[in-house]
């Protein structure tokens, strides 16, 4: 128990580092919640594999820093998170954004058991994980926005959730170097709102926000 305790606060040094280099606003509590999120990761991960990132130190950075570092451009209510794996980004920004609801959408029985346990661990209560694929999920409510990160190239991210969203809807896909190609091939009926340069700090390479919205007819 004693060497849990050490590496949290551990976690917890490296999250105050890394937050002194930019200008988000957590709380102790969010910082706390996100620790813990991290903590429950390490542990599942030697038995379910639900990320590639093995060292609790670096999911800090890679996981938890990358995904909250969104959370000032969301300005809707409610984002659905396809390809979430085993949360991400939409735990992180849950937390941050409490006043938001996140659906976590994944096709893997073991990561949605997963989300549910931090949920219930963790208190949090404006996510609902969700085990689907992304072609078969049908809401039952109106969808702000679609949240991806590493999910599919924007082609086929845009193909696979265009029902997800009416057009006042939003795609946000969270990218590392801004895909130019890719940005060329937008399906028609697309358009690029913008795109948005992150300052990850103590990650190596480039994050973008790519935000795309449904063309309107008429």
């Amino acid at each position: 128990m004693n060497d849990q305790h050490t590496l949290e606060n551990e976690l917890l040094t490296v999250l105050k580092d890394s937050l002194k280099n930019c200008d988000l606003i957590v709380t102790e509590e969010h910082q706390q919640q996100l620790i813990h999120y991290v903590l429950m990761m390490h542990k599942w991960n030697r038995t379910y594999n639900l990320t590639s990132v093995r060292e609790p130190q670096q999911m800090v950075i890679k996981h938890i820093v990358d995904s909250i570092v969104v959370a000032p451009y969301l300005d809707k209510t409610i984002y659905i998170d396809v390809g979430t794996g085993p949360g991400l980004p939409g735990i992180p920004l849950a937390i941050m954004c409490p006043d938001k609801q996140f659906i976590l959408l994944d096709s893997l029985g073991k990561r949605v058991r997963f989300m549910k346990q931090v949920a219930y661990e963790l208190k949090i209560d404006n996510i609902q994980p969700v085990q689907s694929r992304v072609e078969d999920f049908e809401p039952s409510e109106e969808i702000d926005g679609v949240l991806s990160r590493a999910f599919a190239s924007l082609k086929d991210m845009l193909h696979w959730c265009q029902h997800l969203v009416n057009s006042h809807g939003v795609f946000l896909a969270l990218k590392g170097q801004l895909p130019k190609d890719e940005l060329e091939e937008l399906p028609l009926g697309f358009i690029l709102q913008e795109t948005i340069k992150l300052d990850v700090p103590g990650l190596e390479g480039e994050r973008h926000i790519v935000k795309i919205k449904k063309q309107s007819v008429g």
